[in-house]
């Protein structure tokens, strides 16, 4: 075996060289494992259902040792496991692989595998929407502030890559997918942003899916929790550690929330007025809520809130997520492709409502793969704020039938179109799909470029980095 990286616990890793360790699916996550355990003199197979997923011959040479099994889920080799790493798309619930694995099988995530190797500090992010904003935005506070941290989990490189460079803090984002397979994480403080329906062809109902989620409080030092909603409250008599909560009302000394000061809508830190909602770099109170968790995680984490303000305004956003595209046609086009679910779609909406003016009519593009979500909670807000609803993909129909005034098209370029023909200057037309986008594209950021590149064409040049 070879020696020990210093940043890393040796006893974890001399207890992994007398198991069997599988790695189940090859994607980038399985890559990095594989990559991380070579590095360690670790021996270990490999299984994916899929036959092209690797470059087999390019795998072998870098691993010659390694068994390799590919195109099928392999039962023998799932049984003989001692350890089995799992790559977070691969349902462990799945009948041919929960029959295999053996009593005693220990079933690990990248992540549950770097926590019980690295004492990094952690700010830990889940939720349903939001995580990506908040995760972005805690990061660009750290560089700001002169703190080395790194993304990692579910965002950015792969979480074993960043174990040679010994940041000072590991800013997580987490997705239920991999706190099913997380147990030994310590982080100083973590949150559960939001909960909606979202990923339940997996996890079934929406108990389970909370209770995933709700399984980053029991590893943290400080739950930050939502006051508007109540799936992510944790019982503060059953909590070893600190509560601090951020929500839309005005908050007790404390916690975070919003409050009118001198009729401006305000972030607020008990009955201290921070800044002005209109002064935020991120349209939109799903926004400002975001603002108020990450306000709520830095503290935690001992960083100064003065100075937190004072680097708030200087956040660009991210692309795909309520990114405005500049154009001149005196339309505000909106591209939230990363709207991948019901809440996502329903914080976008409410968000720009309570943000426009008189006489500005909303156009909604929405549909996609529905990935099994009931989308009645749209209903309302759908009848109330959205002027035309157009909608497309796999579920578009389900959605269709939600508001009278709705359109389906088959592309999102007919889409945006029709939308072009029935917006004026100074409307607001937002693609939040409410669906995955794996019906019709690769992924959300596809869609995302394909909405951008058929409002160019049909509204003048597009300024990317704008945002709404």
């Amino acid at each position: 075996m070879t020696e020990v990286t210093a940043n890393i616990k040796p006893e974890p890793i001399k207890q992994l060289a007398d198991k069997r360790i599988l790695i189940l699916g090859l994607g980038q996550t399985g890559l990095s494992c594989a990559r991380f355990l070579a590095s360690q003199g670790l021996e270990f197979a490999v299984n994916d259902s899929r036959e092209n997923v690797i470059d087999e011959a390019v795998f072998q040479r870098d691993h010659p040792n390694c068994e390799l099994v590919l195109g099928k889920w392999e039962s023998a080799l799932i049984a003989s496991a001692q350890v089995i790493l799992a790559s977070p798309g691969i349902d462990m619930a799945e009948p041919v692989i929960a029959d295999a694995v053996a009593d005693g099988c220990q079933v690990w995530g990248d992540v549950e595998l770097f926590c019980r190797l690295s004492d990094i500090p952690v700010l830990a992010v889940t939720g349903s929407n939001g995580k990506s904003t908040v995760v972005s935005l805690l990061a660009h506070l750290a560089q700001s502030l002169g703190i080395n941290a790194e993304l990692g989990g579910n965002v950015g490189v792969p979480i074993l890559d960043l174990i040679e460079k010994s940041p000072e803090l590991l800013i997580l984002e987490l997705s239920s997918f991999q706190l099913e397979t997380i147990s030994s994480m310590k982080a100083l403080a973590a949150s559960v942003l939001n909960l909606s329906d979202d990923h339940l062809d997996r996890h079934r109902t929406m108990e389970n899916y909370r209770d995933i989620k709700q399984k980053i409080y029991q590893q943290a030092g400080v739950a930050v929790v939502n006051r508007d909603d109540s799936a992510t409250w944790i019982d503060e008599k059953a909590f070893n550690g600190k509560v601090i909560s951020f929500g839309s009302d005005a908050p007790r000394d404390g916690h975070f929330g919003l409050a009118n000061i001198n009729n401006e809508l305000s972030l607020m830190y008990g009955q201290q007025a921070l800044v002005s909602v209109w002064q935020l770099p991120l349209s939109g109170v799903h926004n400002a809520l975001n603002c108020l968790a990450v306000l709520a995680l830095g503290l935690s984490a001992g960083w100064p809130l003065d100075k937190m303000l004072s680097h708030l305004s200087s956040f660009t956003g991210l692309e795909h997520r309520c990114q405005g595209l500049k154009t001149h046609d005196g339309i505000l086009w909106i591209n939230d492709s990363k709207a991948t679910n019901v809440g996502a779609t329903i914080a976008a909406i409410s968000g720009l409502a309570q943000t426009k003016n008189a006489g500005q009519q909303l156009i909604l593009i929405a549909g996609g793969d529905g990935k099994g979500a009931d989308f009645s909670p749209l209903k309302d807000l759908l009848t109330q704020e959205v002027a035309l609803l157009i909608t497309l993909g796999k579920d578009g129909a389900q959605l269709a039938a939600l508001a009278a005034n709705s359109q389906k098209v088959e592309s999102l370029e007919q889409a945006v179109a029709l939308a072009g023909k029935n917006a004026k200057a100074g409307d607001i037309v937002l693609l939040s799909p409410a669906c995955s986008s794996l019906d019709m594209f690769k992924n959300f950021a596809v869609r995302g470029q394909v909405f951008a590149d058929a409002v160019q064409a049909i509204a003048g040049k597009q300024t990317p980095g704008a945002n709404a």
